[in-house]
């Protein structure tokens, strides 16, 4: 299953700089189809602020109706699975760059939080955590393809909770690169 990459938007951006929508969209992406009451359950907020933050969350293109899931009036939510990219920042607006830019900022922050929590476990988690670190020189256009490539290779082996074989578990995987600041 390969994706197109999709840029962005302002819409996006803002949705996924609240904590809250990140933690809504962390479910659905984990557990699957949820509705306000089973979400709200899960991340401890209530039904109508639940609500209205799946409301946000479907306006920005970030989550759908599950409508096979849905009895009555209720509504269940799922996670829209795509690549999504950061627009290239010098391309945005003052308010969307500092948007864009705070958002990396916290994505970060909650990475270096994970891959710490998972490292500190490391011999409890019985092959499950892997990692390599390499290097080299790139250029910009090498470095592009490289991630590209990247996403290509996460997509074939990644699976949503709702497709996912016997024996699968939630796994975090990051992957980053920069210019080194040393050289």
């Amino acid at each position: 299953m390969s994706e197109a990459p999709v840029e962005q938007s302002s819409a996006t951006l803002k949705a996924l700089s609240n904590p809250l929508r990140r933690k809504i969209l962390h479910h659905l992406g984990v557990h699957g189809p949820g509705n306000s009451t089973t979400i709200g359950r899960a991340v401890g907020e209530s039904t109508g602020t639940t609500s209205y933050h799946l409301r946000l969350l479907a306006d920005a293109g970030l989550i759908a109706e599950a409508r096979e899931h849905a009895k009555g009036r209720e509504r269940w939510w799922r996670l829209i699975r795509a690549d999504r990219r950061m627009p290239d920042l010098s391309t945005l607006s003052e308010a969307d760059r500092a948007a864009a830019e705070a958002l990396q900022e916290v994505r970060f922050d909650e990475d270096l939080e994970l891959l710490g929590a998972a490292f500190d476990r490391i011999g409890d988690s019985e092959g499950w955590t892997q990692g390599s670190r390499g290097g080299g020189h790139m250029t910009l256009d090498e470095m592009r393809r490289f991630h590209d490539e990247y996403v290509k290779l996460l997509q074939r082996f990644a699976h949503g909770p709702e497709d996912a074989p016997p024996g699968a578990r939630p796994v975090i995987v990051r992957w980053y690169a920069a210019p080194d600041p040393r050289a």
